[in-house]
């Protein structure tokens, strides 16, 4: 329970930013709530009215009397001296053209005219009605122009609420660093924005207009059940009202339960569904190499058989709240009709008594409904303020300071990194002087990548540490060291937008002219205008640089480092996927490019790092040989047994 008070308040300090809309809605509740019980008021005195048994007697004194209507006249009729009182205390309230006094009714507009509130045959006045109707007109009007304001307003903040919290999501989602994306699945997050948002927005929308909406027009109607109880000295049915309303909470709180757990349960499945369309998308070329397309189908609907389960099974729960209410609310009214019947009440009196019951029928459906819907969204709720609350963003000190020269390198002291308590990296020293250009090259798994991530700060130090210029890279602002370091990774990073995108991905400034300038460099420019990509700078990627060949995609990513113009630039494998021919001449750009930075090369083909300034040799994360392409051929060593296996 105190959990879920604490989601409620959670969510309710969302609402903060938008009081004034959310405050004109309540404001408009009120007054839905009131007009409805004004309106339950002059019900019951319409009807009365109608049967004209109640005014024969003042008719009858009228005539006994032999006075006229605008005479002084004790009117002993309790419905009628009602609906004169209300029609009078309306006219005062709203300065309406009409006097009252007595039985006589004067209206002064469009033009003056008077009758007398009780007619010949005994009934009331069709004037006196008629006024009556368009009060309880206007008074209904009101009702529902309040209703339309008020869920209005209610539901533009419910979705206002929900698009800052997914907002706040996939910035915080954004901001964890990649030893959080280490240990996730990308498919679960995806379903926490998507699947779990979306849920969360649908119940809350239309949830902050109901549970705002819903209780006031009860209380509107409790109060009309209250003064119709007083006014007829009948107190049963206010009586079986507090008897069912707690009768009624009991099994509503137990379905509350179920519902809130079979949901979460749900919104786990539907990730798990998630998370394999992500993995056969995005493989699949695996799959359709392998011929296994049945065999993820099978999986796919064993995944999504589980989810439906769920949901049917908290449908079924969901849907059972609203048939109680109402079978409690049937129940009641019956036994108060049998009551009634049994102490001759008239159809005024049950009027008066039902009518509100009746009318609160709907909202008190309303609140059984939210019931519902909130357990599902604060299942929902749950699992999106579990990744909320999730801390993995690298820190950034206060007092960080902004990275602005690579002073005389980048230099690593005694740097240790370990990765769920294994050791990738032990001890490793080193520097890159400024404009330099450095290699590391090693087995698969000794390191080479990790040690790019911790100068681009991806990860950090397990002890030890990094500085650029001479400023440990923990002390700097991480805006102003990603905007030093340039990366070109080994598996090219394309975005389904145009290739002009793409190369000016985090450049935005960068005019057409400074991106095919880039695009030159990197030996680009060429494929994208020969007219293979019709649409040329313009042509669409696709999904993940479908549209593109390798080695197309990954001149792409040397041309958006290059355009990024960064003193320093990683490049991990950055040549992998071209074939010899194009890998000379982008080798060549690249050399170009490296002129006057600071370049650290992670490297399989060593043929791509001879004329590096030093090359290390990494082995079980710690530094075995170092020296230059000659140097370390003529040791004998490690590296030279790599050389010649390349040539081999």
């Amino acid at each position: 329970m105190n959990k879920s008070k604490h989601l409620y308040f959670r969510l309710l300090g969302y609402l903060k930013p938008y009081w004034f809309r959310l405050t004109v809605g309540l404001i408009a509740g009120l007054l839905v709530g009131g007009s409805l019980f004004v309106s339950l008021l002059m019900l019951p005195q319409m009807i009365g009215a109608m049967s004209g048994s109640e005014t024969k007697a003042v008719q009858k004194q009228l005539s006994a009397q032999s006075v006229s209507p605008d005479s002084e006249l004790q009117i002993t009729d309790p419905q009628l001296a009602k609906m004169l009182d209300q029609a009078r205390s309306a006219a005062e309230k709203f300065h309406l053209p009409i006097h009252i006094e007595g039985v006589q009714v004067t209206v002064s507009w469009p033009r003056k005219f008077s009758f007398c509130a009780v007619s010949p045959d005994g009934r009331v006045a069709w004037q006196l009605f008629s006024l009556y109707a368009v009060l309880f007109v206007l008074v209904w009007a009101l009702k529902n122009i309040a209703h339309y304001i008020h869920g209005y307003c209610t539901r533009w903040v419910g979705i206002r609420v929900v698009a800052d919290l997914r907002n706040e999501l996939f910035a915080k989602l954004t901001g964890q660093s990649l030893k959080f994306y280490g240990n996730v699945d990308s498919g679960q997050l995806i379903s926490r924005i998507s699947n779990d948002v979306q849920a969360l927005e649908y119940a809350v929308s239309h949830s902050v207009e109901d549970i705002t909406n819903a209780p006031l027009q009860i209380i509107g109607c409790l109060a009309a059940v209250i003064v119709a109880c007083r006014d007829n000295n009948s107190y049963m049915l206010l009586i079986m009202l507090i008897v069912c309303f707690p009768v009624l909470l009991i099994p509503i709180n137990i379905l509350s339960s179920k519902i809130r757990k079979i949901y979460r349960r749900g919104y786990k499945h539907i990730a798990e569904v998630t998370s394999r369309m992500r993995e056969v998308f995005f493989g699949i070329k695996a799959v359709k190499a392998y011929h296994t397309e049945d065999y993820e189908t099978l999986r796919f609907k064993a995944a999504n058989r589980k989810y439906i389960r769920r949901i049917i099974s908290g449908t079924r729960y969901r849907l059972l709240v609203s048939p109680l209410t109402e079978l409690v609310v049937v129940i009641a009214t019956v036994v108060f009709l049998l009551y009634s019947y049994t102490n001759g009440a008239t159809v005024t009196q049950l009027a008066a008594l039902l009518a509100p019951l009746l009318m609160a029928y709907r909202p008190i459906k309303d609140v059984s409904k939210v019931i519902g819907m909130l357990q599902q969204s604060m299942a929902a709720a749950e699992r999106v303020f579990e990744t909320l609350d999730v801390d993995m963003e690298l820190p950034e000190k206060a007092d960080a300071v902004e990275l602005k020269d690579v002073g005389d390198g980048i230099v690593l002291e005694n740097v240790t990194f370990s990765y769920d308590d294994r050791t990738i990296l032990d001890n490793v020293s080193f520097t890159i002087p400024r404009g330099h250009v450095v290699a590391v090259v090693g087995e698969t798994g000794s390191g080479k990548s990790t040690l790019a991530n911790l100068i681009a700060r991806f990860y950090d130090v397990s002890s030890g540490r990094i500085t650029i210029g001479g400023v440990d890279v923990r002390d700097c602002t991480i805006a102003s060291l990603r905007d030093m370091v340039g990366v070109v990774n080994q598996e090219p990073i394309i975005f389904n937008e145009t290739i002009r995108e793409n190369i000016a991905y985090g450049t935005p400034e960068a005019t057409m002219e400074n991106i095919e300038s880039a695009a030159k460099l990197a030996n680009a420019h060429n494929f994208i205008v020969a007219g293979v990509h019709p649409e040329g700078y313009d042509t669409i990627a696709g999904e993940n640089g479908f549209k593109l060949s390798g080695g197309e995609k990954q001149r792409v990513t040397i041309a958006r480092a290059i355009l990024r113009n960064p003193p320093v630039l990683i490049l991990d494998e950055a040549t992998s996927a071209l074939d010899n021919v194009t890998e000379k001449l982008v080798q060549e750009a690249l050399d170009k490019a490296m002129k006057d930075r600071t370049v650290f090369v992670i490297a399989h083909r060593l043929s791509t790092i001879e004329h590096a300034d030093c090359i290390i040799v990494l082995e079980h994360g710690k530094i075995a040989e170092s020296g230059t392409h000659s140097e370390l051929l003529a040791k004998g060593g490690i590296y030279c047994r790599l050389n010649q296996a390349r040539k081999a």
